[in-house]
């Protein structure tokens, strides 16, 4: 069964102001909790769901069979303004967007996202899509690895752990997460092993994030979100690490603002005009309640933005 407990849900449910006659896109579907309380809310409007991963669509088809105003479908949310433009949908009131891994996905063992189960190297969100950690973690070069490692993982052993995987890899592949796991433990100082949270938490991190290409294009899909919002529409999106955080929070601030232009410049060029207004100028975070009953709730940060 696909389990997933929706971070934030009543901020996100609050923050999309849900009009009961609106329609609503959450791009991310999961295990429905967000979908769900939408469409609670909700009289005459509609939702559109949608999620890259056939399980989550699957349970959420089970879900939703008493409601006739969802529309589920099997996509990558990158791709929203070709969704819509399919549904015929020109703009909706409110989106929300959750960047982090499921529950599901973490815990189910042979998905192979979790360092805490031997399986096969996969980390797919979209099993359809040919590009696995198996590919990652034996084809990448040597610099390469490194590089994602320390971008998507902020690792800073990220040098002599790529290096470790290629030199093991001349002898036999690594085929499984518990064989990735050893490998980068055998160069990690005795120190880090025994820091708060798994050793290697960034390095899974990382190579997930390369597998399902999370940050590759994210700054143009919030731009593509919020062009698809009518006035006053609402665009929720929940980021679980600082460089899909920054992310977020820098585009934010260049849409909000008139003149992009360098400041040197004594007079604007740009014709560049603010689209949105931020709701919330910091991060809401989870409350206390919600940190001690949902542990991945901890680095969830909930930035808001409203269609001018």
């Amino acid at each position: 069964m696909f389990e997933h407990k929706s971070v934030m849900l009543n901020e996100v449910i609050d923050n999309l102001n849900i009009q009961p006659n609106g329609v609503y896109v959450d791009c991310t579907a999961g295990g429905g909790g967000h979908s769900l309380k939408i469409l609670q809310n909700l009289t005459g409007g509609k939702l559109i769901a949608i999620d890259k991963d056939i399980d989550a669509i699957n349970e959420c088809k089970n879900k939703f069979a008493d409601y006739k105003n969802v529309i589920l479908i099997h996509d990558d949310f990158h791709n929203i303004k070709s969704i819509l433009e399919e549904l015929n949908i020109d703009k909706v009131d409110g989106i929300i967007v959750d960047l982090g891994v499921s529950s599901f996905q973490i815990d189910t063992a042979d998905r192979g996202f979790s360092y805490r189960f031997d399986a096969p190297l996969d980390m797919r969100m979209n099993q359809e899509q040919v590009l696995t950690a198996y590919d990652v973690v034996n084809n990448y070069s040597e610099d390469d690895l490194a590089n994602i490692m320390f971008k998507y993982g902020e690792e800073k052993f990220s040098r002599q752990i790529a290096r470790k995987i290629v030199e093991y890899r001349q002898t036999k592949n690594i085929e499984t997460t518990l064989e990735l796991v050893n490998v980068v433990e055998s160069v990690l100082p005795a120190k880090v092993k025994f820091e708060k949270g798994h050793s290697c938490k960034r390095v899974f991190q990382a190579i997930r994030i390369e597998v399902n290409g999370e940050i590759e294009g994210l700054k143009q899909t919030i731009i593509d979100m919020v062009e698809v919002l009518k006035s006053k529409g609402r665009l929720c999106v929940l980021t679980f690490h600082s460089l899909e955080d920054r992310i977020v929070k820098d585009t934010f601030k260049e849409l909000a603002t008139d003149c992009i232009c360098p400041k040197e410049l004594p007079v604007c060029i740009c014709n560049h005009h603010r689209s949105i207004d931020i709701v919330n100028k910091k991060p809401i975070i989870a409350s206390s309640d919600e940190l001690n009953s949902n542990s991945r709730s901890a680095s969830a940060k909930l930035r808001v933005a409203q269609k001018v």
